[in-house]
This record gives C-alpha cells, structure tokens and sequence, in this order.
C-alpha cells in the first residue's frame, strides 16, 4: 500500500517540453524567435551602435609539457659532446704525429709525380716524304740556264737538255724527271727547259756528266745524282736520299754478321742497344753508316763493323733499286 501511494505521487518530466527549447534558442539569439521585425531592427541598430559588453573570457585549460622527440633522451648530451670533442683531438694530433715523422717527409719527398704519358709512339704517323734528287749536264763551260722543268713521271726514257746535242734522233720521245707526279716541286713560266733554281742565261746543259741539266750526275736536274731534281740522289726531289715512305719501300735484309762483344764490356757485364744511321745504295751495300745512339765502352764500334758486312735487297720505288735511308739497331745482351 506504501509503495502505491508513493508511486501515485511521483511526477516523470517529459523529455521534450514544447516552447522550452524554443525559448533557449531565442536566447542564444537575443529575441524570441516570434520577435516583430521592427523591434528587432531597431534593437540590431542599437547594438551595432552601442554594442553590449561581453563577459570576460577565462581561459581555463593550461599547456602540458611533453617529451621533445629530436633532442639528446637519457641525460647523455655532456657525455656525447666530451666524446666527440676527445676523437676530433685524437685525430689531429695523430695527423700532426705522422706529418712531422721524418721517415714520412722522406717517403713524400722520395714519391714521383705521375705525368700525362707520351703517346706519339702510338699515334699513326704520316708518310714521310720521299728524299733524292738528281743532275746531269754535258761538260760545258758555261753554268746551267733557268727554265721551266719537263713532265714528273716514274720512270724515265729520255733525260731534259736545255740544249740538244742529238738534233735528228730515230726515236722521238719526251723528257721527263723521275719524281712522283703529284710532288710539289720548284717551277717556273719559261718556254725553255732548264733549272728552275739557276739564274738566267744563255741555253746550257752545264758542267755536269750523264745527260741531263746541273753540274751532277745522272740525267736530272741540278747538282745531285740520278733522274730527280736537286741537291740529292737516286731519283726524286727534297735533298738526300730517298726516305722510307711515300712510295719508297724498306730496305730487306738478305745477310747478317753478328757483332762482337768487346772485351770492356764484357767484363763490365754491359749490355744496351746501339742505334746506326745507315745508308742502303741501289745495290744493298751499306754507306755512311754512323752512330745515332751510343752506349760506349767499345759496342759502337763493333756494331758499325757488323752493319759494314750486311746485306740488303735494295729499297724500291716504282719497282726501280734506289738508295734508302734507315736507321738499324744492334743489340748486346750477355747470356
């Protein structure tokens, strides 16, 4: 009976009460939701005049310190910082250990500058051009006479003359100088034949021998000897005798005498190589051999003395025997 009569008292509050949420709402706005238009303008007109006073806002929450992710953890940054100070020190000081070590500054003084290597030897060399030159003439007494050169070809059938000695031959046939074609040689715009390197005068094969034009030999032009132009011989043009290359073929050796060794440099155990100029004429014989590289003690001299007794299948150019120049190394090695 308690418990009815208890019960019968009790009052629920309904979850929802009409007009109450609407009334705070219109708090929260400043008027009622049903406020009439013109009060409310003028009270926004009011407020924007004389705005009312907010209540001081109090800040109520507090910053809360937290563990720093990047800095030193565990109370090691005095010992990280000696141990890093400790190895930078002992690193310069053994730097200025070994720097100041004699032996050291020895061993860098004693070391060898590497330098970019010499690679000429490698490099494909150019044909040289070929050497020689030639002469001629008939014994006159007066000196050759300036004048234009006859046609370069390879081989020679008639020599030039500036004056012909033989005015009805059987067999006419054109001079010409035993020089490469494509040479560039001396010439000049004269309607006579002659050298191009005298001086001008009266028609003249000059005091050479052989036929030809010069005061050398041979059949050529000027004071050299063979069918060339100039101051050498065998053939061609640029001075001296023809040069391996440029269509003159190497010298072939065909009979060899070893050297001796001396008796000084047998005893001092000397060994080397020696380097000879030499010259290989027409028919393989060896001329004007001499020393271009040394190594003394009395192998210079047995090295020309072997070289003397070679033999050689002639240098060639346009399948003709002519003199070459070459160079030729002996070698003395003690077994």
């Amino acid at each position: 009976m308690v418990d009815q009569q208890e019960r019968t008292h009790v009052t629920e509050t309904p979850l929802y009460q009409p007009g109450v949420a609407e009334n705070r709402l219109a708090g929260a706005l400043g008027g009622g939701i049903d406020e009439p238009f013109l009060k409310s303008f003028f009270r926004r007109f009011k407020e924007t005049i004389n705005p009312p006073k907010q209540q001081e806002l109090v800040l109520t929450s507090k910053p809360v310190p937290v563990k720093d992710i990047w800095g030193y953890s565990g109370g090691n940054e005095k010992r990280a910082g000696l141990t890093s100070m400790l190895i930078h020190g002992g690193v310069i000081a053994l730097m200025l250990v070994v720097g100041t070590n004699p032996v050291v500054q020895k061993k860098v003084r004693d070391t060898t500058a590497l330098i970019a290597p010499d690679l000429a030897p490698y490099m494909p060399k150019a044909a040289k051009p070929a050497g020689g030159g030639g002469g001629g003439g008939d014994r006159s007494l007066t000196p050759p006479n300036k004048g234009k050169l006859p046609r370069l070809a390879n081989k020679q059938f008639t020599p030039p003359m500036a004056v012909v000695n033989n005015p009805a031959p059987r067999l006419v046939m054109e001079p010409t100088l035993i020089i490469q074609p494509d040479t560039p040689v001396p010439n000049v715009a004269l309607p006579n034949l002659g050298d191009p390197l005298a001086k001008l005068g009266p028609p003249s094969n000059g005091p050479g021998s052989g036929s030809g034009i010069g005061t050398g030999s041979g059949g050529g032009v000027g004071s050299g000897k063979g069918g060339g132009l100039g101051p050498g011989e065998g053939g061609g043009f640029g001075g001296g005798v023809y040069r391996i290359g440029g269509g003159v073929s190497a010298p072939t050796l065909t009979y060899k005498v070893e050297p001796e060794y001396s008796e000084e440099a047998r005893k001092a155990k000397h060994q080397g190589t020696v380097v000879l100029y030499v010259v290989v004429d027409a028919k393989g014989v060896p001329q004007n051999v001499r020393v271009v590289r040394a190594i003394g003690l009395g192998l210079d001299e047995k090295a020309i003395e072997a070289v003397n007794k070679w033999r050689f299948k002639p240098g060639l150019k346009d399948g003709a025997p002519v003199a070459v120049a070459a160079t030729i190394e002996v070698n003395f090695r003690l077994l």
